[in-house]
């Protein structure tokens, strides 16, 4: 533990501190940090309440000064500061496994702030255990999803680790109870106060994607304002023409991507998605505005920018049908949804989680191949796509072309399966027809398909007991 040393009583004649206070520190906690009011707030309280502070701020891709939140953070008395650039880590390590299991949660939102959050919590826990922190602090709210993702990840890495949540302590949640009171507290205690108005909703940004939350945006009925996106043109006011860009994967994957028109291609991970985030941008795309379900039990709602990843969601999808199995990819469409869920839910540190990674990672390994597409007015559309493990046979396929499929076997197919769809309104029949109505039935469907018959032969006395039945009634 640190000592911390403070004169306490000075002699009237010598002005000398003849007698220090020696205060024990309650140890060192490691601060995720982003410059703003919240957590310089959060930084200060911790000093107060007697910790040393390590504050760690995470470049995911946000647009951030972070030499200005460096300084700010030193000034605030934190005791070591780390800016640590996991861009790549969180293209490679997090975004592409999200992209290989078309991961979307509630049919429409790509989990872009879900998926930042171990990659945060698991550098912070590195971090705390390279210093010696006994403890972790993060400014998420009691309300909120990120506090189950950030600490179950914490938990999951460094079971011994102890969080303190600020937002969760009653001494401090009814000593901040709005922004004013943060505000007069920053002011007391020398925390630079931000001069430009506040805007009226909560945002979060990364690489993935920018959201937009509470404030005016509470009220599910109102409109989004048209000077909230920050990372998407309005569709209406994008470019006349489209961008037709190529996009290569491999084991579900992408590679490379190319502008078709302009011949300029990106090949790292970092490199491709940003690229795409541009294109997606200027064109509008990946904007949706929902209410889902929040993993603590209550709905919110929420406005997402996702350009990049909803391109990769498109491009993805297509290379896969092309190239998967049609069961293994129906099972893997399962394995998707739950991955989806455990992702919001901040399981992705989690044995059953690790699991559905094994096989989806094992779904991709014929996802490959290129897809061309164009980004136009706010959407994605596919043009074509190639492989060299393409399922898809053209001469099978082809309505000009015999090739090895008989027609006529179609015949058996569609009898075989028949079987059960006739079966079952045939006794339907027995409780609405009169008896003559039912043999006629049965003889035509007998003389259709004479499968039915040795099926029918099994149901036959409980028919005759059931017309029995409806004819004494």
């Amino acid at each position: 533990l640190g000592f911390l040393y403070f004169p306490c009583i000075f002699c009237p004649q010598t002005q000398q501190p003849p007698l220090t206070c020696i205060i024990m520190s309650k140890g060192t906690v490691v601060l995720a940090y982003s410059g703003g009011l919240d957590t310089s707030c959060i930084l200060v309280w911790l000093k107060e309440e007697g910790y040393d502070v390590i504050t760690y701020l995470a470049n995911i891709g946000q647009v951030e000064d972070f030499d200005a939140a460096k300084k700010k953070a030193e000034s605030l008395g934190a005791k070591k500061v780390f800016i640590e650039d996991l861009r790549a880590e969180f293209v490679e390590e997090f975004i592409w496994p999200s992209v290989q299991a078309s991961a979307i949660y509630e049919d429409r939102y790509l989990l872009g702030t879900s998926v930042a959050r171990p990659c945060i919590a698991r550098r912070q826990i590195q971090i705390a255990r390279q210093e010696g922190a006994q403890y972790v602090s993060h400014g998420a709210t009691g309300k909120g999803n990120d506090q189950i993702r950030f600490e179950l990840t914490c938990y999951a890495l460094y079971p011994e680790v102890q969080i303190i949540a600020p937002w969760r302590i009653p001494e401090f949640y009814n000593r901040f109870v709005g922004r004013k009171d943060l505000m007069e507290y920053a002011e007391k205690n020398g925390i630079p106060v931000p001069v430009t108005p506040k805007a009226p909703w909560s945002m979060d940004a990364n690489l993935m994607h920018i959201s937009y939350e509470s404030g005016i945006l509470e009220n599910p009925k109102s409109h989004a304002p048209a000077g909230l996106y920050l990372m998407t043109k309005s569709p209406e006011d994008a470019p006349n023409s489209p961008d037709v860009l190529e996009i290569e994967f491999k084991k579900g994957v992408p590679i490379k991507v190319t502008h078709v028109k302009e011949g300029k291609s990106k090949d790292t991970p970092l490199d491709i998605f940003s690229y795409l985030n541009e294109m997606g941008g200027r064109h509008g795309v990946g904007r949706i505005d929902i209410v889902e379900n929040r993993f603590i039990g209550m709905k919110s709602r929420g406005i997402y920018e996702t350009p990049g990843g909803t391109i990769l969601y498109h491009a993805h999808l297509d290379i896969e049908t092309f190239t998967m199995d049609r069961e293994v990819r129906r099972i893997k469409q399962g394995l998707g949804v739950k991955f989806a869920e455990m992702l919001y839910n901040g399981f992705w540190y989690s044995p059953e989680c690790e699991f559905v990674r094994h096989c989806i990672d094992k779904s991709q390994e014929r996802v490959e191949g290129k897809v061309q597409l164009s980004v136009f007015k706010g959407q994605v559309y596919i043009l074509g796509r190639e492989s060299p493990k393409s399922l898809y046979n053209e001469d099978l396929v082809s309505m000009d072309v015999q090739g090895d499929y008989d027609p006529c076997d179609a015949s058996g197919f569609i009898k075989i399966n028949c079987i059960a769809v006739t079966l079952h309104f045939v006794l339907k029949r027995v409780n609405e027809n009169s008896y003559i109505d039912l043999v006629y039935l049965i003889g035509v469907l007998l003389v259709q398909n004479s499968c039915i018959w040795a099926l029918f032969r099994q149901e036959v006395k409980g028919i005759r007991e059931a017309v029995s039945c409806k004819q004494y009634m």
